[in-house]
């Protein structure tokens, strides 16, 4: 069996002036790629606490826009347990966020809640958690843009509401792309608009207080004769619940404090330092910013104003009727409208890695843990806005629809969380003599989220809350099916190929070199043994002495677990390599002279296609094989569930006039 003559199939130099329409268009959206090689790449992609602090704490500051005030008017006309309300929400506020700093320290790879409760509490309770999540960075981006809306919009004619929607969709479309980018591209485009909140609510909130430090005596007294008026018509034990119902109905104040656990891989090394210093800023900012605006509440005596926000209602009755007080009234709440664009950052950035976590276990399709030529993770980015525009469309942006949706599967990772750090805590007890301290905040925590969650859940179950709790459910079971595919074809493909694990070496067989002007089959293989072991002996099965050297190529897809540490792309060229290493000893070792190339990349095919046309410049006379699963019934999920890689290699390497023949491996 002869090789014709390779073909001419190298291209013209002219083919390489102009990139097609297609790539210009992408490269203009996205940027460039990044270069793997470039040492500082993921000094580039990572961040420090500040811009962490801006990229992920927004989603918790944001929140003071509606939670705080939610809070207040809940109490109605009991207003002066506002002062305790502030008090508790500081000190929630500061558990929490010492509870996920703790999280931190023990779980420096990120993820959060759902690595906690995968690891304490088991991966049945690891996959509600993490469905949860999903479902609640989604809601982050879609509450966070509806919020936006309602606040921008607010400075227009009535007339032009009905270009609110479309304007939304147009805005997570941006953020969408913006991330695709990478994250401190985003990151920076965004910087401004949070130090601008920062300084207007800071003047409102310090301004707020000390213009009323003068009447403090007088007020206090009045709040003590309305609080002895309160016992006396509601008693001790309903002025308890009255407290407990505004303090839980406020809990869409707290709802941003996991995104730095979660976001922990996008932070620059010592990421554990890093993130603990991001959660330090989060907590500070968040605590003095909801619990001033309760406050401010109290002092200015406010109360809700139709068509207004609480929090427009103090930034007018504290700046007055003169240009300057417009002004600032225009940036404050100009402010607070973008900033909750910012805040839909932390759906962009966690919710697609805990999405490649999830991945990863095999709960959820593994192209959702692969990186994109820019190094994001596209597939789970692009995932968040379509899930994310589907919610916003099916409530038609309706904040407080939203927002109860959002806050019961927030807490319920809270509450997962906690008592998982609990649970890590007791477990320690023998090991760790302060474990009694340590777990006290977690405990504290556990009882402050499992109230809050419980009263959202039965106070709203009708009013939204039942849809979070389908979506969540429904979530939950697709991941278990999903894991139990892929549980199912790699038993049968473990048993399938078990026997051809450690091939015994030929007793006459000795190194020979390989001769690049022989016919040459180039095996693509992953790591060694299954898939690969059975492509690899079916050719010489089929083609019985034919082929006189074998090349066997490999690439080492970058995914997002090795994005989690600078070394981890030196790690996976060196893991390939020896893999590669592995298939030339044992098939030297059968008498076949062997050898292997290698390439290290994002995009497989790409990668594949670029290094089997290298290849074939060193062994002229070269067959491709691969190995593809084939189902004895097809199902359409299959093709997403499993990569098709070998098909569309075939395509391309042969449009590149050479030949790639696909051995099939039979799954029933």
């Amino acid at each position: 069996m002869g090789h014709l003559p390779k073909p001419d199939v190298d291209p013209a130099p002219e083919d390489f002036e102009k990139p097609a329409l297609g790539d210009r268009v992408k490269r203009l959206l996205f940027g460039a790629p990044r270069n793997l090689a470039d040492k500082k790449v993921f000094q580039h992609l990572s961040v420090v606490a500040f811009l962490a602090w801006v990229g992920l704490g927004a989603d918790g500051l944001s929140s003071s826009c509606y939670g705080p005030q939610e809070a207040f008017q809940t109490l109605g006309a009991h207003t002066y347990l506002a002062i305790a309300l502030a008090l508790a929400t500081a000190i929630t506020v500061s558990t929490i966020a010492i509870a996920y700093s703790r999280v931190i320290e023990h779980f420096p790879h990120g993820g959060g809640g759902y690595i906690v409760a995968t690891t304490m509490l088991g991966e049945k309770a690891g996959v509600v958690s993490g469905s949860a999540l999903l479902v609640d960075y989604v809601l982050t981006v879609a509450v966070s843009i509806a919020a936006s809306g309602d606040a921008l919009f607010s400075f227009l004619p009535p007339a032009w509401h009905g270009m609110k929607l479309p304007v939304e969709v147009l805005l997570i479309l941006f953020l969408t792309t913006i991330n695709i980018r990478g994250v401190k591209e985003s990151i920076l485009i965004l910087l401004p608009i949070f130090i601008l909140f920062l300084l207007t609510h800071a003047i409102l909130i310090i301004g707020g207080v000390l213009s009323h430090l003068p009447q403090f005596p007088a007020m206090a007294d009045r709040i003590h004769g309305e609080f002895d008026m309160g016992i006396s018509t509601l008693g001790m034990g309903g002025m308890l619940l009255l407290f407990i119902h505004a303090y839980a109905m406020g809990g869409g104040t707290y709802t941003g404090i996991e995104a730095v656990s979660n976001g922990l891989p996008i932070m620059r090394e010592p990421r554990v330092r890093t993130g603990k210093r991001t959660m330090v800023y989060m907590a500070v900012s968040l605590a003095c910013t909801a619990s001033g605006l309760i406050l401010c509440y109290l002092l200015w005596n406010l109360s809700p104003v139709e068509g207004k926000t609480m929090n427009a209602v103090l930034v007018e009755t504290f700046a007055g009727p003169g240009m300057v007080g417009k002004i600032f009234v225009l940036l404050t709440l100009l402010s607070e409208g973008t900033l909750l664009i910012v805040a839909a950052q932390a759906g962009f950035v966690d919710g697609p890695r805990v999405l490649a976590n999830m991945a990863a276990d095999s709960w959820m399709p593994h192209r959702f843990s692969s990186v994109s030529e820019w190094l994001t993770t596209r597939n789970g980015i692009l995932l968040m806005g379509g899930a994310a525009l589907a919610a916003l469309l099916y409530t038609g942006g309706d904040i407080r629809h939203l927002v109860i949706m959002y806050s019961i599967n927030v807490f319920l990772t809270f509450s997962m969380t906690e008592t998982g750090m609990c649970w890590f805590w007791f477990g320690s007890r023998h090991k760790r003599p302060d474990w009694k301290r340590q777990i006290a905040v977690h405990v504290l925590g556990l009882m402050m989220c499992v109230t809050i969650f419980i009263v959202i859940v039965v106070e709203k179950f009708s009013q939204g809350g039942w849809m979070t709790i389908f979506i969540t459910a429904s979530v939950v079971l697709l991941c278990m099916w999903i894991k139990h595919h892929y549980r199912t074809v790699y038993s049968k493909l473990q048993q399938l190929y078990a026997s051809l694990a450690d091939l015994p070496p030929s007793p006459d067989a000795h190194a020979r070199p390989v001769d690049p002007s022989q016919p040459t089959a180039a095996v693509l293989v992953s790591s060694y043994g299954g898939l690969g072991l059975h492509t690899a002996l079916k050719v010489s099965q089929m083609f019985p002495g034919h082929y006189k050297n074998f090349v066997f190529i490999s690439v080492g897809v970058v995914d997002s677990n090795v994005m989690k540490a600078d070394a981890g792309v030196k790690e996976l060229e060196d893991k390939t390599r020896n893999e590669l290493k592995r298939w030339v000893k044992q098939f030297k070792g059968l008498g076949v002279p062997s050898a292997y190339r290698m390439s290290l990349g994002t995009e497989v095919i790409s990668t594949l296609e670029q290094t089997c046309l290298e290849t074939a410049k060193d062994f002229p006379n070269v067959t491709y094989f691969a190995g593809q699963l084939v189902f004895e019934r097809e199902r359409w999920y299959q093709a997403f569930l499993h990569n098709q890689t070998a098909y569309a290699l075939q395509k391309r390497l042969q449009l590149a006039g050479y030949a790639m023949v696909i051995i099939p491996a039979r799954v029933r």
